[in-house]
Parts: structure tokens; C-alpha cells; sequence
């Protein structure tokens, strides 16, 4: 049997390899960069660790298919310690604070002494958040391969989702944080997600840490994309580091391999592209074979955003426990990229022991850029000099907003390195600068890409883009489908 190439090494296309593996058909992921894992990575500084993509892990909650997966890929596990954080973030304003703990209760009883004539929404927001405890994310077989069995099994199992969806399915989150009354609880919610997302997002995020299924590997994102890649080259997968591909190779309506930016071949009976979709269709293949239902929500921008992030690492010398956790605090106005901004976010992770020097914290902050941002540093990138120092100059004022909402840092902080869009675009060729897949704004149709290319039987994709809004549970579930299609092409089973 000749070998199957993966085209990226980030989690879609090591879960894909590693679950081939498992199955008995031999394969190559070749990866552009140093490093597998794709967005889920970090990187160190001076001694502390910036982590770049894990905020919480959805489904480390046993019981469901996401769960097993995670298992199977070597994510997750017995021996695998859990960071269970105590809240999911805190917004300050005017003096009033606000936290959605771990605990909705807790959040709930703060809520109401917080706004009493908001109880009604409060007690309908709470009661719906536990209903969204039991969203789990599809990743049994392909979509287009579940028979009416399937779909009445996949209901069943998210029956009370479908009340969250009938009461939150046809509002954005500003028209959820407009609900309320209090002023901190409007900005609290309004400002979490960027503009766009639809207010049931929100209740799953929060759901699914109150839910006990959003917790975070030891360790963080890098470590738990070198233990899937650890588990990959254990299973006899063959992992290329620094090796980029040019093309994929067609002939006849078929795949014949891949061509390396060395000038060499690699030839394979299946090949799947595990990377950004801009990317596929237009470098590694002809624009013209993009799927239609991927191309529309690449057409229809209003209707299917993205966003990217100017983010912010700070070395702090000091642990303060009244800083820990995710924190929103609102600012004097500044411009980041194209966007005006009057808040701006904090996030600790003094949960990992080893993030900081002993006697020191890593803060970073993240500032929301939409696409028109993301063209003003595109623009910015073609001129070094004058983008290293917007950067700067932004980062510095983000420092000194730090130290004005909290003075025990002043003197105490620096600045530990900068990413903006451009970052994730050198890194992941990501459309947009984007870290996550399109957003299904309201009114909008969910989309959901078969991950197949019509005409081509032994090509296929695997992509967090191919179902919004993206992350790496998504990733996951489409690395898993197209090994799916290729396992049961040759007459085998996979283990989860």
C-alpha cells in the first residue's frame, strides 16, 4: 500500500495521521515550520512561556465522542493532569466588578446583588447556560456520511440545546448584552466575543467551563501538540519538519502527490491537505476546485467574518493572586489597527507553574482586530521599520493602561514580545491573519464543508475551516473525518 501524504502538521492533520497510523495505513505529514501544531503552539521568552492558543480545552468532559478523541490523539489521558481554572473571566467597570465563575451559582447570586432588576434575564441566562452544558461537538463519522439514525442519535444527545437555540438562536451577542440592564453586564457580555458572533456562543463558551468540559492539558498548547506529535512518530508516522510544499500533484482527476519547495516529489495513493483553506485553493491547488460551500462564505464577507488579534506578552516581577485569571477592564480610548478600542483584556496563567520564573508572573493581552485591521498591518508589514514600531508604540500604551487599571504593576512590568495578524499569516498562511475559522453572523446559513473535492476521489481536506467558527475541537473532528474516509476506502475501522 503506498503511503497517504498530509499536507500540515497542525492538529487536524497529526489526528488524521495518528488515527491512519493506528489503522494500519502508513503516512507522511510534511509541515512548513520548525515546529508541529500549527496555531497550537508556544513559544519562550527570557525564561517565560507565551502561550498562544489554548484558553480552555472543549472536551475533556468524559463520556462524549470529542472526549475519546482527544484520548486517542494523546491529548488527553489517566495520566494526564487537567489545569481546572476557577473562573472563566472578570469584567471591571466604574468601580463594579463582575465575575462568570466556574461556579454559575456563585455568578448568578453576584449578578443578582449586582442588579436586582435584572433578575429576570439573569435567572433565564443562568438556567440556559446549564442547558448549554450539554452541547458536545459532532465527531463520529462526516456529516455527509450520517444516515437518518445518526441524525436522530445527534439530536437526542443535544435535545436541550435545541431550547438554547430556539430562545438565543436569532440574536448577536450585542442584542443579548442589551437585554440586561446594568451597564457592567452589557459590557461584560457584549465585549467578550468580537462583533458578530451569535449570542448562543457565548452561553456554550461559558457552558462549557461551568460544565466541567473546558479545562486545559498540563502544560498548555505546546506541550500538547509535541505529545500528539510524540504519539504520531511513536506509531511509525513520519513527520518532515521545515519542509514546505509547493504543490499537489494531479493527474487524470487524480492525486499522484505532492511537490516539495526543493524541488522533489513525493508521491502517495491519497493525499490530504490539512492546512488554512486561502492556502489550499490557490497555492496547493487551483482556486477553481474550491467546494462551493467553502467559496460562498469566503464570497459573502459581511455574512461570514473572521477576526485576528494585536496581542501583548508582559513579564512581571511579583505574583499578585488579585490578578489571576481573565480580566476585562475599560480604558482611555486608542487605536489598534483600524479599530478604536476603550478596553482592553488581561490574562494570567499563573496556573502553570513553569510559564514564569519562580517570584514572577507572564500576563498578555489581546486586543480584537477585524479584517479592515488586519489590511492596515498587512499594509504596515511591506515597510519593517514603521510596523516594529507601531508595535511598540501600541504595546507601550497597552502597558500603560495596565498600570492605570492596576497600580501594583507599576514599575514592575515590561513588555515581554509583540504578534499582530501578520504573525499568524507568516506562521499558519492564515486568511485574514485569522486564529479561528469564519463566524455565522445572524441571519447567516451554518455551513458545514464535506471535506472532499468533486471529481478527485483520493484528495481530501482537513481544516478548521471547513465548519465555523473553527478551534481546535473542530480541527479535530475534520483531521478524524478524512482519515474516516480513507480508513473505510480500504476496508478498515479506526479506534475512535
Amino acid at each position: 500500500m503506498k503511503k497517504v501524504v498530509i499536507v500540515g502538521g497542525g492538529i487536524s492533520g497529526m489526528t488524521a495521521g495518528i488515527l491512519l497510523q493506528q489503522a494500519g495505513i502508513p503516512t507522511e505529514i510534511y509541515e512548513k515550520n520548525p515546529l508541529p501544531g500549527g496555531q497550537c503552539t508556544g513559544w519562550k521568552r527570557e525564561g517565560y512561556m507565551i502561550d498562544n492558543c489554548v484558553h480552555w480545552l472543549t472536551g475533556t468532559r468524559s463520556g462524549s465522542g470529542l472526549y475519546d478523541l482527544w484520548n486517542a490523539v494523546g491529548v488527553l489521558g489517566p495520566e494526564m493532569e487537567l489545569r481546572r481554572k476557577p473562573m472563566f473571566f472578570s469584567a471591571e467597570l466604574n468601580g463594579q466588578k463582575l465575575t462568570f465563575w466556574r461556579d454559575k451559582e456563585k455568578t448568578r447570586q453576584e449578578m443578582l446583588a449586582l442588579s436586582p432588576e435584572d433578575a429576570k434575564e439573569i435567572h433565564k441566562l443562568m438556567d440556559y447556560v446549564t442547558l448549554a452544558e450539554t452541547m458536545s461537538v459532532p465527531v463520529e463519522k462526516p456529516f455527509d456520511a450520517m444516515n437518518l439514525l445518526d441524525y436522530m442519535k445527534l439530536g437526542m444527545s443535544m435535545k436541550s440545546m435545541g431550547k438554547v437555540m430556539k430562545e438565543y438562536g436569532r440574536m448577536d451577542i450585542q442584542e443579548l448584552a442589551d437585554r440586561f440592564h446594568h451597564p457592567l453586564i452589557r459590557k461584560a457580555i457584549s465585549s467578550y466575543m468580537p462583533a458578530g458572533y451569535q449570542a448562543y456562543a457565548f452561553l456554550v463558551s461559558y457552558g462549557t467551563v461551568t460544565g466541567e468540559n473546558g479545562d486545559i492539558p498540563a502544560g498548555g498548547s505546546l506541550k500538547m501538540a509535541l505529545r500528539m506529535a510524540d504519539k504520531y512518530k511513536a506509531l511509525g508516522g513520519v513527520l518532515h519538519l521545515h519542509t514546505p510544499v509547493q504543490k499537489v500533484l494531479l493527474r487524470d482527476h487524480k492525486a499522484e502527490g505532492v511537490l516539495l519547495s526543493d524541488g522533489s516529489r513525493a508521491e502517495a495513493e491519497e493525499v490530504i491537505c490539512a492546512c488554512d483553506t486561502s492556502f489550499t485553493f490557490g497555492n496547493l491547488l487551483d482556486a477553481s476546485l474550491m467546494p462551493a460551500s467553502l467559496k460562498k462564505m469566503y464570497d459573502e464577507r459581511k455574512k461570514y467574518p473572521v477576526s485576528s488579534g494585536f496581542q501583548v506578552a508582559f513579564a512581571v516581577d511579583g505574583v499578585f493572586p488579585e490578578l489571576s485569571g481573565t480580566h476585562i477592564f475599560y480604558c482611555d480610548p486608542f487605536t489598534v489597527g483600524a479599530q478604536k478600542v476603550d478596553g482592553m483584556s488581561m490574562q494570567t496563567y499563573d496556573y502553570e507553574p513553569d510559564f514564569a520564573p519562580e517570584g514572577h508572573m507572564i500576563i498578555q493581552s489581546n486586543f480584537i482586530q477585524n479584517e479592515e485591521s488586519y489590511r492596515y498591518w498587512e499594509q504596515l508589514y511591506s515597510n519593517q521599520e514603521t510596523y516594529q514600531a507601531k508595535k511598540q508604540e501600541l504595546a507601550e500604551k497597552a502597558m500603560e493602561q495596565l498600570c492605570k487599571a492596576y497600580p501594583v504593576l507599576q514599575g514592575k512590568i515590561r513588555i515581554l514580545d509583540i504578534w499582530t495578524p501578520m504573525t499568524y499569516r507568516r506562521w499558519c498562511n492564515s486568511y485574514s491573519g485569522a486564529y479561528m475559522s469564519f463566524v455565522v453572523t445572524k441571519g447567516a446559513k451554518e455551513t458545514r464543508v464535506p471535506g472532499v473535492i468533486k471529481g478527485i476521489p483520493n484528495l481530501y481536506i482537513a481544516s478548521q475551516w471547513l465548519m465555523g467558527p473553527g478551534g481546535l475541537p473542530t480541527a479535530a473532528g475534520m483531521g478524524k473525518f478524512a482519515a474516516w474516509r480513507i480508513a473505510k476506502k480500504y476496508g478498515k475501522k479506526l479506534d475512535c
